[in-house]
């Protein structure tokens, strides 16, 4: 018999609320976390909107002399940890075990920490770059770390799948509980990158949106423009049934289905037809043994970009037909877009959705696009049962993602 996989616990920082319930009542109210740069002076960015993390304190999570030595991202991913080992009633006992692993997804690492130290390579010479220049920017040490704070001695491991990292991570989190690998893992996701050269890198993209914060990300609009950088981590305490009972612990949900593809198309941008994204989302399908129709919500990868949303709602269409497609949405319009963390900070979303009973709305939607013609919950929340929830997540590189959520029953 196979063995199953429950979240027992969940954590969150992110432009939206730095604790679950503030995360939640935000999203499921059409609250938005976007708004003007502050972390840098903006002007002659091609874009100057961000959802950027609100106050925050990491030494309310770490000392201080800690917080001088890790990088933003992995201040979040402390933070988020804490809040989900906290809520899932774990103790340091259990959490030292081999048989507890971690495993992160992170898109880009200590960018803000990196970009800092360049400059003072340039302007005062190598000799006075920080010796903590390496541990702070390469994007393992997110998981490394929570390896060192809980005593973790399990495997540990961080995806890099550009925007389907975490929700990768998720996934293999899964697989590990399933075949015995571990009873319980510590995953989820961390990224910082609202800094100078991320912003100068995606704007001469052209992939950021150049609209004020009020219009900024509005997916499956037709005035859309670009995606929102943001930042943020969310935690998911993912552990194997027996040894969650046998604990008492609080189930929030199983994760049933897990699918991963590649477009092998182009490095930025997804194939047209929506190949990889149709392949992800069957793959989950199958694996949780369910079919199309039994899905009630879907969060969306919705970046708010030309292309993305036209190519998802095509997929979309392709795996659950076009009469009577789930709910959809897409949390983006209020957070943002966390890079490598959108996949966990979607994910906890998606998992209250199904907790509580509503479809969180996407906002700023305004004016439909003749291409995007299915069912966004535009503007407000609707109240509405949900059993099943899939939750996608596409990056460059061509990486697609999708994970299967249900309501928990015995």
């Amino acid at each position: 018999m196979r063995r199953r996989a429950v979240v027992t616990g969940l954590g969150v920082i992110s432009p939206v609320g730095n604790n679950v319930d503030d995360f939640w009542n935000n999203i499921v109210s059409g609250v938005s976390g976007i708004d003007w740069v502050k972390a840098f002076e903006s002007d002659g960015y091609p874009s100057r909107v961000a959802g950027e993390v609100k106050n925050f304190d990491p030494t309310a999570y770490m000392d201080r002399k800690e917080a001088r030595r890790t990088s933003r991202f992995i201040q979040f991913a402390v933070a988020s940890s804490g809040d989900a080992v906290a809520d899932s009633r774990l103790s340091e006992d259990l959490l030292r075990s081999e048989k507890v692993a971690v495993i992160y997804g992170v898109g880009m690492g200590g960018m803000d920490f990196l970009e800092a130290q360049h400059c003072v390579l340039l302007e005062k010479g190598p000799q006075r770059v920080s010796p903590f220049m390496i541990p702070m920017s390469i994007p393992n040490m997110a998981a490394g770390t929570l390896a060192v704070k809980y005593g973790c001695t399990g495997k540990n491991l961080t995806i890099v799948t550009a925007c389907a990292a975490s929700t990768n991570a998720i996934g293999e989190a899964m697989k590990m509980i399933r075949n015995g690998e571990a009873d319980l893992v510590i995953s989820g996701g961390s990224e910082s990158t609202v800094t100078p050269l991320s912003f100068a890198g995606f704007g001469s993209m052209t992939a950021l949106s150049k609209s004020p914060p009020e219009k900024a990300s509005r997916p499956f609009d037709k005035n859309r423009d670009g995606f929102v950088i943001a930042e943020g981590s969310a935690t998911l305490i993912i552990e194997e049934l027996e040894h969650a009972k046998k604990r008492n612990a609080p189930i929030y949900a199983e994760i049933l289905g897990y699918g991963t593809s590649d477009d092998a198309t182009h490095i930025t941008a997804p194939d047209t037809n929506g190949r990889g994204a149709i392949a992800s989302m069957r793959s989950a399908l199958e694996d949780a043994d369910i079919e199309a129709g039994m899905v009630d919500y879907i969060n969306a990868h919705g970046t708010s970009t030309p292309l993305n949303d036209v190519v998802e709602t095509r997929a979309i269409k392709t795996v659950f037909g076009k009469e009577t497609p789930p709910s959809i949405s897409s949390t983006k319009s209020m957070h943002g877009h966390a890079l490598g963390a959108a996949g966990a900070i979607e994910a906890v979303a998606t998992i209250l959705a199904m907790n509580n009973g509503w479809v969180p709305p996407t906002i700023n939607y305004e004016t439909p696009d003749p291409e995007c013609d299915l069912n966004y919950t535009p503007n407000k929340a609707i109240k509405k049962s949900i059993n099943y929830a899939l939750s996608n997540s596409f990056g460059f590189g061509g990486h697609n993602a999708t994970l299967i959520f249900r309501n928990f029953a015995e």
